[in-house]
């Protein structure tokens, strides 16, 4: 998850949150929370679908999720402005509102739903979703405008692109297996 976020406008938040509050602290306890209740009701709906979906309808919708975010991963995102209620909300209130909107049919939250409706458990999923979130914003928050001007952003894309190209052909590899054992 963590590198679906590189490049990311969670990640660009991040940057502009970090150059308008220059307070770290409150934009990192936003980032968790906003992440934490997101990706909760993601995994709780990906759950929820997935006792009503068939496990090979379940792998067939998470090799076309994770294909779809390879691709995703590929475009880049633009924060072309500022959200307004920063001067009304504080560093934590701008951030947990913004970065929960934000994340609203993003891939981070799209692949929640799917990896939840695959393997049935909302707490594991939803720990693994927000530490990849954390892992890629806190570093953005912490580096500012430095990791807007310096880091190779369309590198960074590509990579994330190949890590989830590897990751469809690790469950076609193992339904393929599946289905010779079966």
């Amino acid at each position: 998850m963590a590198f679906a976020e590189l490049g990311d406008k969670t990640q660009l938040l991040a940057i502009v949150l970090a150059a308008r509050f220059r307070a770290p602290i409150p934009i990192i306890l936003g980032i968790l929370a906003a992440t934490l209740v997101n990706h909760s009701l993601a995994a709780l709906l990906g759950s929820f679908a997935g006792d009503f979906l068939s496990e090979d309808v379940l792998r067939g919708v998470l090799v076309v999720s994770f294909l779809a975010m390879a691709v995703w991963a590929l475009l880049p995102d633009r924060l072309d402005t500022a959200p307004k209620m920063f001067n009304r909300f504080g560093a934590f209130g701008a951030t947990l509102v913004s970065f929960f909107l934000i994340e609203m049919g993003d891939k981070t939250q799209i692949a929640t739903m799917a990896l939840a409706a695959r393997f049935h458990s909302v707490l594991l999923v939803t720990a693994g979703t927000t530490l990849g979130m954390m892992i890629a914003d806190v570093p953005a928050v912490y580096l500012g405008d430095v990791a807007a001007n310096k880091l190779p952003l369309r590198l960074m894309r590509i990579v994330a692109a190949l890590i989830f190209l590897a990751l469809t052909a690790a469950v076609i590899l193992d339904f393929g297996r599946r289905l010779l054992y079966a």
